[in-house]
């Protein structure tokens, strides 16, 4: 089960640059209680995210909801190995998510706010980017 979407409008997207600037429109936490917040630029691919998920559904088990935020939508090409310069751009390799910084990843709801902040402060060494734990006020 990797996320790839169902429809593009276009099957090979450009680079694009990295986002310096801080986002403070998606820093809010909308579905649950306890969520992980990006500190700078990165780009999550479809497996990285599935894992992530998977992981979190572990340790959580049925204490909690888990709620994955952000979807992969740019396609990532390369070309084959050994393939000489020029002859246009290379076939989509994998889909990945551009993530800017401040954004949050992923939420959960529970009533047990505890045991979801250890879960989240387990998970997000096993990230490539630097995270923080972020908490809804009451």
């Amino acid at each position: 089960m990797l996320f790839v979407p169902k429809k593009h409008k276009y099957k090979k997207h450009q680079k694009g640059k990295c986002f310096r600037k801080i986002v403070f429109k998606s820093c809010v936490l909308k579905h649950g209680q306890v969520g992980l917040k990006v500190l700078h630029f990165a780009k999550f691919n479809s497996k990285l995210l599935v894992s992530l998920y998977n992981n979190l559904k572990k340790k959580m088990k049925k204490k909690g909801k888990v709620i994955i935020t952000i979807f992969p939508q740019t396609s990532i090409t390369k070309k084959p190995v050994e393939v000489r310069m020029g002859k246009g751009k290379g076939n989509v390799a994998f889909w990945a998510a551009k993530v800017k910084a401040g954004s949050i990843i992923c939420e959960i709801s529970t009533f047990k706010i505890n045991s979801a902040i250890n879960v989240l402060n387990n998970i997000r060494f096993k990230l490539p980017v630097k995270t923080k734990v972020v908490i809804r006020p009451n």
